[in-house]
């Protein structure tokens, strides 16, 4: 096991990443206010992992609500919160009961969300069980549920109590969710760390064929970057910016097709290649370091194309981004491959120029 650490002061807390995690009740326990915890998890991931980790924690003495959402990023909103409002009133919950989100980024940006909530706030930790939660969503306190208008737009930050990564939830994880979570992965070395993308250019196929050592180091290389920047910028207003690469096209797709049509990830590759040619538009990178990251990502079997939405679709979307100030669309762009920028420089015909080169022919 390998524990990493968020160092926020009074609000640190530990990144547990290693196999066989999900019984280790021991890991939890000194994070329970006290001995009553609401897991919340959803359809897909309650029959794999569910029993695995609440019965540790019920032979440890401690009352196990569950929680069963439905699967899928559609399910993200105000509806499915409020059925997990739902039990917690109905299990006669308080503010000393810790909510534990088991799954993927879905399940654990709706349900800190929900903590961040319910009686004002309650404490929660995190138990990713995807590639994408793993390295990147589980860790920084993001947390959010979808608005047919924009994705992640309502919602709050609300750091959890402890990160806990069991790689063995991995193996029984689809390859496309597996290759969708690796764009997240790219993302760090795109951005901050060419060391991190060299080695994961090199690393790939035994990745994609999920070696276990190779999955555990790309794992905690990720979110050592991911904690490093959230612990200089916990709210956002300056480097952590920089993780949204490709976020904004991305999240206009996601939004534009219609949420659960493309994968998080399948829509961050196609939105960093619509920023990489942006940024080779600006004279930032030439064409071969946007030919290198359309290689890492065709490698890893992602989209470098965005779907056939027209360009004044995609810029509409685009305003709804938490990023846009005064009215300006503000992206994360590469200054050179491994340096990402937030700039409001791209002239609208720039942009695009840069989403017609990158999306399928309308």
């Amino acid at each position: 096991m390998e524990t990493l650490n968020v160092a926020l002061g009074d609000r640190s807390y530990p990144i547990y990443i290693g196999p066989a995690l999900l019984e280790r009740a021991d890991l939890l326990l000194p994070f329970l206010r006290r001995p009553k915890a609401a897991i919340v998890t959803n359809s897909t991931v309650a029959p794999l992992y569910l029993q695995r980790l609440a019965d540790p924690l019920r032979r440890a003495g401690v009352d196990v609500a569950e929680i069963i959402l439905p699967d899928g990023e559609q399910f993200k909103d105000w509806r499915t919160l409020n059925s997990i409002f739902d039990v917690l009133l109905q299990q006669r919950c308080d503010r000393s009961t810790t909510l534990i989100a088991l799954g993927g980024g879905v399940v654990g940006d709706i349900t800190g969300f929900a903590a961040a909530c319910f009686q004002r706030g309650v404490p929660f930790i995190q138990v990713p069980t995807t590639v994408l939660a793993q390295v990147d969503s589980s860790v920084g306190g993001k947390t959010a549920i979808n608005h047919p208008l924009g994705k992640n737009m309502i919602g709050a930050f609300h750091q959890p109590q402890l990160v806990l990564a069991d790689t063995d939830t991995l193996n029984t994880l689809p390859d496309r969710q597996l290759r969708a979570g690796l764009a997240e992965v790219i993302k760090y070395g795109l951005i901050r760390d060419l060391p991190f993308l060299e080695w994961l250019e090199a690393s790939l196929d035994r990745l994609l064929a999920r070696e276990a050592v190779t999955l555990g180091e790309a794992i905690c290389r990720s979110c050592r970057n991911k904690a490093e920047v959230v612990v200089a910028d916990e709210r956002e207003t300056g480097e952590r910016a920089l993780l949204n690469l490709g976020h904004t096209f991305g999240h206009a797709i996601e939004t534009g097709v219609g949420y659960g049509q493309w994968l998080h990830g399948e829509a961050v590759a196609a939105g960093t290649l619509m920023s990489s040619e942006l940024s080779s538009q600006l004279g930032w990178i030439g064409p071969h370091d946007v030919g290198r990251v359309e290689r890492i990502f065709q490698r890893a079997g992602l989209p470098v194309y965005g779907p056939a939405l027209a360009g004044e679709r995609y810029l509409d979307l685009m305003q709804n981004d938490k990023k846009v100030q005064d009215g300006k669309i503000r992206l994360v762009l590469l200054r050179q491959i491994g340096q990402a920028v937030v700039s409001d420089a791209a002239p609208q015909i720039e942009i695009l120029t840069a989403i017609a080169a990158r999306s399928a022919h309308v």
